[in-house]
């Protein structure tokens, strides 16, 4: 066994489903239950081929079986499509996990309706239709995970679009878990703070400072600690998995007290805006 084997609730995983597998949270996923002893199918846009290759460079064992699938979440017939071909070559998930996601964090007086638009159709959409292509072949005691983000608690300066998907995501996976409940289907949000994805590290490229600063109070951590922590959740089956003490904090803050959450978060942004102001008013013209 895997010394990063976890204590499965029900026993590890044998077959896998997981979109946005080819990079980040969706990636590293992939890569650890392979070790563990789970066949994956890995869902993507561009496909996840070279995922696949680094599992079966890692020499697991014969009846592990790894394959990428083109699909878009965002399209519900594409991906509807490559479950059924997953499910007809491995069977029936015993565990789905939802990765797919994009960023988008511009401020809404820059942000167009496209910009919002494509941002709902991947993370929230796309959560609907996930679950729709897998939902139809899952079995009582089988689990199906959304990876959503710490932006599904609590808002953040320039991230209408995300925060609006991601809390949507955490909506609907409250209301669907009462649903599947009934039919023996586990389900797991996963509500991360800022993860060090290539996805995390381009868009801070951009990021607004204010942003930037209100992130920093949950703290980023590094995908080989985040992902594990997200990990045992998913195993213990948690309705909603954290990953640190920090994000923790921060959503127990939003949650329990909004009124000083909201303060603290509008103190680090009026002096994020207030050193930014200083700062350009000393740069030559």
């Amino acid at each position: 066994m895997s010394r990063e084997s976890h204590r499965w609730k029900h026993g590890p995983p044998r077959t896998v489903f997981i979109s946005g597998a080819s990079s980040g949270i969706g990636r590293d996923m992939a890569l650890r239950l392979g070790r563990e002893g789970a066949s994956l199918a890995l869902f993507n846009r561009s496909g996840a081929s070279q995922v696949v290759q680094e599992l079966r460079a890692a020499g697991t064992r014969r009846e592990r079986r790894f394959t990428s699938y083109t699909a878009d979440v965002a399209q519900a017939p594409s991906i509807a499509q490559a479950a059924a071909q997953a499910v007809a070559e491995f069977g029936a998930p015993d565990l789905a996990i939802n990765c797919a996601s994009v960023i988008n964090a511009l401020p809404f007086d820059v942000a167009t309706a496209e910009d919002f638009d494509r941002v709902i159709d991947i993370n929230l959409k796309g959560s609907r239709h996930f679950a729709a292509a897998v939902l139809p072949h899952m079995q009582a005691g089988s689990h199906l995970v959304f990876v959503a983000s710490l932006a599904a608690l609590t808002g953040n300066f320039a991230y209408t679009a995300y925060c609006a998907s991601k809390f949507g995501v955490r909506g609907f996976a409250e209301a669907l878990r009462f649903e599947l409940k009934l039919k023996g289907i586990a389900v797991s949000l996963c509500c991360p703070g800022e993860i060090m994805t290539p996805m995390v590290e381009e868009e801070k490229r951009h990021q607004h400072p204010v942003s930037a600063a209100l992130k920093a109070f949950a703290g980023s951590a590094r995908l080989e600690d985040a992902v594990p922590a997200l990990l045992r959740g998913i195993a213990r089956r948690d309705f909603e998995v954290l990953d640190g003490f920090r994000p923790r904090l921060t959503a127990f803050l939003s949650r329990h007290t909004p009124r000083l959450s909201r303060a603290v978060g509008d103190a680090i942004a009026a002096r994020t805006a207030a050193t930014m102001n200083r700062t350009h008013r000393r740069d030559p013209p």
